[in-house]
């Protein structure tokens, strides 16, 4: 069974950096594309980043871009959502996502209207950017 943990959420000031992790379970994260989405409270899930196992390549957001790195680690068959310079308008509830790395993946993933909710999804951790 695909299962997919997130962590590393916390409270942090604008202009500070935290590091996101997700962690799978069941699967091998290189035979996978990982997407890494948001939500913040009353307003529509948000793509922000997505990575192929396969092959390492990576989309951001162009809210993000310059400002998260994603990553993976495949020996600890882990993926990383690097933020640096945060927002407050990067508050959010931050989930990853893993998904059958298949022609066209990376616009499902990254494409606002297209359906995700087939992949599988972690529980989500919350990222506060306030003074």
């Amino acid at each position: 069974q695909v299962k997919l943990v997130e962590s590393g959420g916390a409270l942090v000031q604008p202009g500070g950096s935290l590091r996101l992790s997700c962690a799978g379970f069941g699967f091998t994260v290189k035979n996978y594309a990982i997407g890494w989405f948001r939500q913040a409270p009353g307003k529509a899930r948000e793509r922000v980043s997505c990575i192929i196992g396969s092959d390492g390549s990576t989309v951001y957001a162009d809210s993000v871009k310059g400002r998260f790195t994603i990553s993976s680690d495949n020996a600890k068959n882990t993926v990383y959502l690097q933020m640096n310079s945060l927002k407050p308008e990067d508050t959010a509830v931050y989930f990853c996502a893993a998904f059958i790395d298949a022609p066209g993946i990376i616009a499902t993933i990254m494409k606002p209207g297209r359906q995700v909710d087939f992949g599988s999804w972690g529980q989500g951790t919350q990222v506060t950017v306030s003074s």
